[in-house]
């Protein structure tokens, strides 16, 4: 058993020995193998420092042989840049040379110029003395030949040319109207004429009726009442007048308001019909009349714009056109002369191509003023534009409401259309009346106005004042001065005298040769 174990322990240390220098021997291997990997690196590496050290000399090298020739370029360019400059310089210097010299040439002109210059002022100087002295001379030998002094020479010779300023003017402005009415004046007579055909209106103004009539003289006793308490009460009531005198069975109604009259009328004429007469009863019959006349004018102003072919007033307006029912000018019933001179202003603004619509309502609405006239200061025609603009009417109706009588110039053809509908209107034969009195006054003041004017030996107001037939003396008037005396006989009329439509003024001069025969 013992030799056994003693077999096996040998064989493990035999064993273990061989490991142990099998193991040395790798062990030596391993360490010769990796220095010879060592050193074969290490010669690698040094050899590929080598490679680089020598590629980064080369890259250097070609880096400063590139920037070399970039210098020189550079370096080439400047000077070239340089040698241009000097080149610009050198020929700008030779230019400034060249107009040196030539500056140099005309200061010594112009230094030239003003020694001749001051000799010909000094020889005109001389000039205008010797001028002067044979101006005063030859002066006054005029006066000695003429006998005028300066004053009055110059006072002649500015007559002569005034005299012929004004002959030149006056062939200027005849020609200018010709060549005016040969193309305006045919046109407005088509269209004047055209409108007046078209409408037909009545020729007699309505008369406003301020009597009443009674069915027995018993009745005054009944109006004036006891102690006059009944016609006290009628008066204080409509604010009119009752003049009861010897007229038989008539009262006759004074004031100042066509509405006021016809609402005592009205009221006058129920109380007689019922027979109670007494102040409350006047009262209440007045308040009545009163009602029903507010809404009888509001039926008026509906009825004239229906048939106007007018909408959109306001209602105030259309209550103020009812009072125009109740207004008249010159005899002539103002509702009805507004509604003539709508159709007219309809017509001619048709014919024209202008606003139809527009035309009538400016027409209709042209004299509204003169519903308010007598409660408010001022020209109808202004308060008319301003219960326009109040009440929303556009700019143009406004103003060809205040310019239709030139209280304000006319700027608008709408204004100029409503201007001559209000002539037409008033103007056609028997649409108005006026006193007798009135009528030969105006006649009168207009002939002597016109023979005010130097060479003017008649002058007759003919065609009811329409148109004044002037005759000159031909000796002091010419042809020409003829159509300057006309433009100032009608500036005249013009600015001196108040009437309607307008006046034609007719400028005659008639030259006649007498001889005689012995």
């Amino acid at each position: 058993m013992l030799p056994q174990i003693a077999m096996v322990g040998g064989a493990l240390i035999l064993g273990l020995a061989v490991g142990i220098i099998l193991f040395k021997y790798i062990t030596d291997k391993k360490v010769s193998d990796s220095k010879g990997l060592a050193e074969r690196i290490v010669e690698e590496a040094r050899k590929e420092s080598e490679a680089l050290k020598k590629e980064s000399r080369l890259q250097a090298q070609d880096e400063i042989f590139n920037q070399k020739k970039e210098l020189e370029r550079e370096f080439k360019d400047r000077e070239s840049q340089l040698k241009n400059e000097e080149k610009r310089l050198h020929s700008k210097e030779e230019r400034l040379d060249a107009k040196r010299e030539k500056v140099a040439d005309k200061e010594a002109q112009v230094v030239e110029l003003e020694k001749q210059l001051i000799k010909q002022e000094k020889h005109l100087s001389e000039l205008e003395e010797d001028l002067t002295l044979k101006a005063d001379e030859h002066e006054r030998k005029l006066q000695e030949i003429s006998g005028l002094t300066v004053e009055e020479a110059r006072e002649s010779l500015l007559k002569e040319i005034e005299s012929r300023t004004r002959h030149e003017a006056a062939k200027m402005i005849r020609n200018i109207e010709m060549e005016a009415k040969e193309n305006a004046s045919k046109k407005a007579r088509e269209v004047l004429s055209l409108a007046l055909q078209r409408y037909a209106g009545d020729y007699a103004g309505e008369q406003t009726v301020t009597a009443v009539t009674l069915p027995s003289e018993d009745m005054k006793g009944r109006i004036i009442g006891r102690e006059g308490r009944n016609i006290r009460a009628l008066e204080a009531a409509t604010g009119v007048d009752l003049i009861i005198d010897d007229t038989p069975e008539t009262v006759v109604l004074s004031a100042f308001s066509p509405l006021k009259r016809e609402v005592a009328k009205q009221a006058l004429e129920r109380l007689i019909h019922d027979g109670r007469i007494h102040p409350a009863r006047i009262e209440e019959i007045v308040r009545k009349v009163e009602g029903e006349m507010d809404t009888k004018l509001k039926e008026i102003g509906e009825q004239a714009t229906f048939d106007v072919g007018v909408h959109g007033i306001h209602p105030e307006l259309i209550n103020l056109l009812g009072r125009l029912h109740y207004r008249t000018s010159f005899s002539q019933n103002v509702l009805q002369h507004s509604m003539e001179v709508a159709f007219l202003c309809g017509v001619m603004a048709a014919e024209l191509g202008l606003n139809e619509k527009e035309a009538k309502r400016a027409g209709l609405l042209h004299d509204i003023g003169k519903a308010v006239d007598h409660e408010i200061e001022g020209p109808h025609a202004i308060i008319g534009a301003d219960l326009a603009k109040k009440h929303g009417e556009s700019k143009e109706i406004i103003h060809s409401i205040a310019a239709h009588h030139e209280d304000t110039p006319p700027m608008s053809i709408l204004a100029n259309l409503v201007q001559a509908a209000d002539s037409l209107s008033g103007a056609r034969p028997g649409a108005r009346k006026e006193l007798l009195e009135n009528y030969v006054k105006r006649l009168e003041e207009l002939e002597g106005l016109a023979t005010g004017f130097d060479g003017v030996q008649k002058a007759y107001a003919i065609q009811a004042g329409r148109e004044i037939r002037v005759m000159v003396d031909s000796e002091k008037v010419g042809d020409e001065n003829t159509y300057v005396l006309c433009k100032d006989i009608a500036e005249k009329i013009e600015n001196n005298m108040t009437y309607p439509g307008q006046i034609r003024v007719t400028v005659i001069r008639e030259k006649r040769a007498v001889g005689y025969a012995k």
